[in-house]
């Protein structure tokens, strides 16, 4: 419950605003943003089925996203940023993703160090893109 925030109403506003753009061909850079917002919402949710994600990944993911450190990823690269995300986490917050799993409770120390490394993550993974030519236009 900590990690969701918002996410009930983020997606609520987001189903909202996408049938009323239905009718609407000329939108304002704000309206785009949450639109791109909730596309990738809806996108990192995803689980296969019989595969949910275990609780310390499923906060990371809702943690970094709510954070709005996945704006600017594509919304067609937001699977392999995810897995890649969760793999980065594992590595640098192993400890908080163990009592996460092990307590589930998020500490602030914790919440705090995810949020840390799903930033400097987002900044790095873009940065690659742009060096690898694959930019990191909205879609």
């Amino acid at each position: 419950k900590k990690a969701a925030g918002t996410l009930r109403i983020d997606l609520a506003q987001y189903r909202e605003m996408e049938i009323f753009t239905q009718f609407s061909s000329d939108l304002d850079e704000v309206t785009k943003r949450q639109l791109v917002y909730g596309q990738g919402l809806m996108q990192l949710l995803r689980q296969d089925q019989y595969h949910p994600l275990s609780q310390h990944r499923q906060v990371i993911l809702l943690l970094s996203a709510l954070a709005h450190t996945m704006q600017d990823i594509p919304v067609s690269r937001i699977g392999a940023y995810r897995d890649a995300l969760i793999a980065e986490q594992e590595r640098v917050n192993a400890a908080a993703c163990e009592r996460i799993d092990r307590t589930g409770q998020l500490s602030d120390e914790d919440r705090e160090a995810i949020l840390a490394t799903a930033k400097d993550f987002a900044a790095a993974y873009l940065a690659r893109a742009n060096e690898d030519g694959d930019g990191h236009g909205r879609n």
